[in-house]
């Protein structure tokens, strides 16, 4: 059986497009983050304990009443639950 011509193409050898590497993303956290977390955390803790110990005789403590300084206390631990959600 006679050997068939082989084809010369006048076109380079197919070369894929070099891989895209994906933009870097910043991973970590913020500098700010941990501080102000620990912060809230022990702010809130302290305004709790100060209000139960010696509350009637902080100026503040004593003019807000007990429902609002205990909120006060739970709304600075929250805020720092809320930027721990924000750890990587």
């Amino acid at each position: 059986m006679p050997k068939s011509k082989s084809r010369k193409s006048k076109e380079p050898a197919y070369t894929p497009p070099p891989a895209k590497t994906p933009e870097t993303f910043k991973v970590g956290n913020p500098v700010w983050l941990a501080p102000v977390m620990v912060t809230m955390f022990i702010l809130g803790l302290l305004w709790i304990v100060v209000f139960y110990l010696i509350g009637s005789q902080v100026p503040l403590m004593s003019d807000l009443g007990n429902l609002t300084n205990v909120l006060i206390g739970f709304a600075l631990i929250g805020i720092g639950f809320a930027l721990a959600t924000r750890w990587k």
